[in-house]
């Protein structure tokens, strides 16, 4: 459980276009085997620490002719921002996917600073 030290609680979010590539036969709707694609998000506000960060599936357009793979995680995440990393891997095509986040965790106080 993250523990929060004060009232100042931010909630940040988005939606992530991660690929569409059916329009350009991309590897993701072409290639076999292990893939992945970073996206990198910028929070619109830096938190005190970094937060906690969920990611999930919000579009997932995939060829009904092989298995859907998918796994979708948040990493490196700091306090101004994180990367989606989605991954397939076997036969699965997938044409495009599209990924939504949330941020949650403690915001500066207005008259906090840091000296060194």
């Amino acid at each position: 459980m993250k523990r929060m030290r004060n009232h100042l609680i931010g909630v940040d979010h988005g939606d992530v276009v991660m690929f569409s590539d059916f329009e350009h036969d991309g590897v993701m709707w072409t290639g076999d085997g292990a893939r992945q694609v970073r996206a990198y998000v910028e929070f619109s506000e830096s938190f005190r620490a970094p937060p906690v960060v969920m990611a999930n599936l919000s579009m997932f357009d995939m060829s009904n002719g092989s298995n859907a793979r998918a796994d979708v995680q948040a990493e490196d995440v700091t306090s101004d921002g994180f990367a989606i990393v989605f991954r397939t891997w076997g036969d699965s095509k997938i044409a495009r996917v599209r990924v939504a986040w949330q941020a949650t965790g403690e915001l500066r106080q207005v008259d906090e600073w840091d000296l060194y």
